[in-house]
């Protein structure tokens, strides 16, 4: 959009100098009386040359018009197209994941991940001490249970927002199948 308001800008100066280079040359028409080409006031190659100059200056400007109606033209095809993809998205067919929950049970497999680095820790220390204390072994048992535990609810809750993903398109795929 940014560039449509430049080249829409760059058009529109564009046509202010040439409207002000014509105003001036009607100025000196209007005023002068039909010079003679011994007149050292107008030089009628300088005249050629702005006439040239306008021209160009016209079909670059109809040419940046033209780009500037299928830019307008493509963004809004492309809108369209965007909001109709997210209206099928967002449709009764697409099913929603609930994120709320997977993020639970990221936090559960951080926390079990956190308290599982504790308990090995410490259990180091202690067999680094040669102290073999078993409430430490227990502990650090029970710290990669419940990481394992919450991995594996991590990975079902991956495997259910996956599964909700794919469902309304392998239904869509199915449609023309079906009709076959």
């Amino acid at each position: 959009m940014t560039q449509i308001n430049e080249l829409q800008h760059r058009i529109t100066a564009a046509l202010d100098r040439v409207a002000q280079g014509v105003a001036k040359l009607e100025e000196r028409a209007a005023q002068a009386v039909p010079a003679a080409p011994s007149e050292p006031g107008i030089d009628p190659a300088e005249v050629a040359r702005l006439q040239d100059a306008l021209d160009e200056e016209k079909l670059a400007n109809a040419q940046l018009e033209e780009r500037v109606r299928k830019l307008h033209e493509t963004h809004r095809k492309e809108l369209e197209a965007a909001k109709a993809a997210a209206a099928a998205a967002s449709g009764p067919a697409a099913p929603m994941i609930d994120v709320s929950a997977l993020d639970l049970d990221l936090q559960r497999l951080r926390q079990s991940n956190e308290m599982l680095r504790a308990t090995n820790e410490e259990l180091r220390r202690a067999l680094s001490e040669n102290v073999g204390e078993p409430h430490l072994i227990n502990k650090a048992m029970l710290a990669e249970l419940e990481g394992l535990r919450a991995a594996r609810s991590v990975e079902a809750a991956e495997t259910r927002a996956i599964i909700a993903s794919l469902t309304p398109l392998l239904e869509a795929a199915a449609e023309p199948e079906e009709a076959n």
